[in-house]
Formats: C-alpha cells, structure tokens, sequence
C-alpha cells in the first residue's frame, strides 16, 4: 500500500482527493493538512465522508514523509512551499498552476507575480495521460492542468495533432461554481449566484496560455462564464481549419486518437438528447467526453468538451497519473460511471 498525503484538503478539490484516495484499493490517506481547521475531523468539513474516516486536519508543519503528495494549495502559493513538498515525498503530483507554464515570462503574464522557483518547472510532467502517458510513467515531480484547460485540450488534440488548425482558436468555456472554490465571497453567495450567467473573464483567461502551450504553440482566446450549476465544465473551440475537411474525416480521426482511452469518449450523435458532450452526466466520474461539429460556410469547425471539473478537472485527473506512475490500471478508484437522470 502507498501512503498518500493531501497537502491542503479543506477545499472542493481537496474534498475529492480524500474521497478518491480512500476509495482507492492500492492508496493508504496516511494525512491531509489544513491550517484552519488542524485537529477538526476531516468530515466536519467533507460530511459525505462519514463512517469513513477518523481522521483529523494536521498542520502542514506536522508532515511527515510519504510515498505521494498531492497538493491542491492556492496558484501563486505552492511555488514557495515546493522544495520543503519535494523532501516529504518520492512522487509530488500538484493541482495547482504554478508548475503548469514551462515560460516563466508566460507566468508572469497570467498571474502577474514573479515565479519563485523558475528553476524546477523542467522538472515537471504535465499530468494529463493522454498526451503524457509515457512521461508520467517515470515522473517524480507532476503537475494537474485546469480543468477548463483539460476540456479544451482534449477537444482540441486531435485537430492540432492533424496540423488542421489554420488560425486563432477560440475557447468559450463554461463552469459551474465549485470552480470558485469553497471559500466565500460576495461573488458566489447564493443570492448573487442563483440564476446568473456571469461572464468572469471576457478575454484573457489563464487557460489560454495552458490549452496554446499544449497544441503547439498556436494562438488562442479564451472566454470564461459561470453558470448554474455545482459541477462540470464545457467548452465550445472554435478552430479555423483547413479547407475540405468533412464530418467523416472528423469522425474516423477523433475515433481513432482516443481509442485506446480510457477516460475519454467521442460523443456527436444525430438523434437523442444527449447530442454532443453534457457535463450533467458526467458528475462525479473521471470522464472526459469530446465531439465535434463542422462549419462547413465559415470553414471552421466547432469542437466540444465536457467534464467534471473537480473529478477529470483536478482530482480524477491526479489519481490517474498516480496509478500510470506506480503502474496500477488506469482505472483503479476512478471506475464510478455516472447516474442518470441527475
């Protein structure tokens, strides 16, 4: 058995780690940190973990060593406390974005604070195993892209990896408010939350530099909204291409790049509901499902992405890059299918 630590587990994502680690056959919760709550059992905060566990919040100076850390502390935070992470554990895997950029000048443009380690963001994988599976396999040091970089990643791959992409990729990506985080402010009490679809980030969103760092570079705008829901996450990609590229081409190409996936699916049916990718369905599951459209009058086609943010968003998406480094099945504590209806 592994033992696991989850540095930072008061929040959405920290939640899910712990419920994804206990339920996790090969994985030992050997302890999870929070400052705030140190010595609160973990299931005043996360109550659907009940009956589960005894065990408390320790400070994160109360560390010991494990064989895995898994860190889901604040952006622009993590940076100062890696190398003291790096001595406590042989695998870091963390959720954060401060090791996701391999341009500290991109960095500093997104999140406008000078990197503090520069120097170990080459020591990162990125830790989505579709694109890095062979990389994760011998990676010590880890790092969990966005959740709404993930969607529009996979969404995009197949197209970028084709070199069908002609000009500027357009992301429109919507969330629901987990996305925020647990802790409360004006913008995400109920009142001001319920009902709204709040465009948060009209231009320049920090995925940009994420989701463009991983389809080679080519430019992308981003445009990000909250919308009425807990959980999930969709993206529409609108993805100039290059002239004559038909629905079938489409379909044989998305088809066939994430064939052998196990966390991703290519949905684009003509009948149903369910038509294109629908985060609902997807709640609480490790799924990422992709599909498609063509524009055939503007030559461009309309690529689509659905997940759950917190599950194949962050914490899913670090429990498979774990099992990929210790040579576990991908699938292992990530095989919960979804309800329906919802």
């Amino acid at each position: 058995m592994l033992t696991v630590a989850v540095v930072g587990g008061a929040g959405y994502i920290g939640g899910e780690l712990l419920r994804l680690v206990l339920g996790h056959p090969g994985l030992t919760l050997a302890a999870t940190t929070s400052r705030r709550l140190a010595g609160r059992r973990l299931d005043s905060t996360h109550p659907n973990l009940r009956g589960v566990t005894d065990l408390t919040f320790i400070s994160p100076d109360q560390l010991a060593r494990y064989d895995v850390l898994l860190l889901a502390t604040g952006h622009t935070e993590t940076m100062h406390s890696m190398p003291d992470m790096m001595r406590r554990a042989g695998v870091v895997i963390d959720l954060s974005a401060d090791f996701r950029l391999t341009d500290p000048a991109q960095y500093w443009r997104y999140y406008q604070v000078e990197h503090a380690h520069p120097e170990l963001v080459s020591s990162f994988v990125a830790g989505l195993p579709e694109l890095h599976r062979k990389r994760l396999a011998e990676a010590d040091r880890i790092s969990v892209p966005g959740c709404m970089a993930t969607a529009a990643i996979l969404a995009l791959q197949p197209l970028a990896e084709a070199e069908l992409i002609t000009g500027l990729v357009t992301v429109d990506a919507r969330t629901g408010s987990s996305g925020s985080g647990a802790a409360a402010n004006a913008a995400n009490v109920h009142a001001e939350r319920s009902g709204a679809m709040r465009v948060f980030a009209p231009a320049g969103h920090r995925h940009e530099a994420e989701i463009s760092q991983s389809i080679g570079g080519r430019p992308v705008s981003m445009t990000a909204t909250g919308v009425e829901a807990v959980r999930g996450v969709q993206v529409l990609c609108r993805v100039p291409v290059s002239a004559g590229i038909t629905e079938r081409d489409l379909r044989i190409r998305y088809r066939e790049f994430y064939r052998d996936e196990p966390f991703v699916r290519v949905v684009t049916t003509r009948t149903g509901l369910y038509r294109l990718p629908e985060p609902k369905i997807l709640t609480g599951t490790n799924y990422c499902d992709v599909g498609f459209a063509v524009d055939e009058a503007n030559q461009q086609v309309i690529a689509v992405a659905a997940l759950d943010n917190l599950v194949k968003g962050g914490a899913g998406n670090a429990l498979q890059c774990l099992n990929i480094r210790f040579g576990l099945p991908e699938r292992t504590g990530l095989d919960f299918i979804g309800l329906h209806p919802v």
